[in-house]
């Protein structure tokens, strides 16, 4: 899905305990600055992501750094695994780094929920999608991202904290095409812009309040990584969705 000159989300579909979803991580190219890839589906999806990047005429080793807005599965899953084919840099928030580098177990991924999320499969597939859940590939932060934080790529690339859907969790306003990168701080159902899935999302009141520092941003498009492309008066949504309780 083209979102601007050099601006592309990726539209893969992700497979959690059987439960199929599509997901879009985002590349950015073009200039000095080489390629940046903002989140990296599930472990095992490299070629996935590589059949992307071959139709747009670019490579895995073109990958210089890795921004993850979050410490969820579907979206460090695949950073390892892109580490090792690309040498790439990986970025997260502070907050977040002990868990994507394994020294914390994912905050989400406790034993009743993983329980519950593969109850219905098969012994042999339930115990594979376990280890995967509880264990996933992790993978070594060099930069960590503080909010308020300008990122000299790409345009112009704004770092906003957004907490409640994990400790750690960011968004990514781009200036140049005005288009926040949301995370999951936002997502899309229905073709409208709503907020973070209670369901997963820990602190629910955090998370709404984060949203608070989204208002003053000048953005045009919404990009969620769970619903794709908001581009309908989301200026307005967001300060409707900032102002629930």
């Amino acid at each position: 899905m083209k979102i601007a000159e050099h601006i592309e989300a990726l539209d893969i579909t992700m497979n959690i305990a059987g439960r199929q979803s599509a997901i879009h991580p985002v590349l950015l190219w073009g200039g000095e600055e080489g390629l940046t890839l903002i989140d990296t589906g599930m472990p095992g999806q490299l070629e996935l992501i590589k059949a992307h990047l071959d139709r747009l005429g670019l490579a895995l080793a073109d990958i210089r750094r890795i921004i993850l807005t979050h410490q969820d599965i579907d979206h460090i899953g695949g950073a390892a695994a892109l580490v090792e084919a690309s040498g790439a840099e990986v970025y997260a928030h502070a907050d977040d780094v002990p868990f994507i580098e394994g020294v914390k177990p994912l905050i989400k991924m406790t034993d009743d929920r993983v329980e519950r999320m593969t109850q219905s499969l098969p012994e042999e597939e339930r115990e594979r999608v376990r280890r995967i859940l509880t264990n996933p590939p992790s993978v070594n932060v060099n930069r960590r991202l503080h909010d308020g934080e300008e990122l000299d790529l790409h345009g112009g690339m704004l770092v906003v904290h957004t907490p409640g859907h994990t400790p750690g969790h960011l968004s990514i306003f781009l200036r140049e095409p005005a288009l926040l990168v949301a995370g999951d701080a936002l997502r899309v159902e229905d073709g409208q812009l709503v907020g973070p899935s209670p369901a997963a999302t820990p602190d629910m009141a955090r998370a709404v309040a984060s949203l608070g520092k989204l208002v003053p941003l000048p953005v045009r498009q919404v990009l969620c990584y769970h619903g794709g492309l908001a581009a309908d008066e989301v200026a307005g949504r967001i300060r409707e969705l900032a102002a629930e309780t």
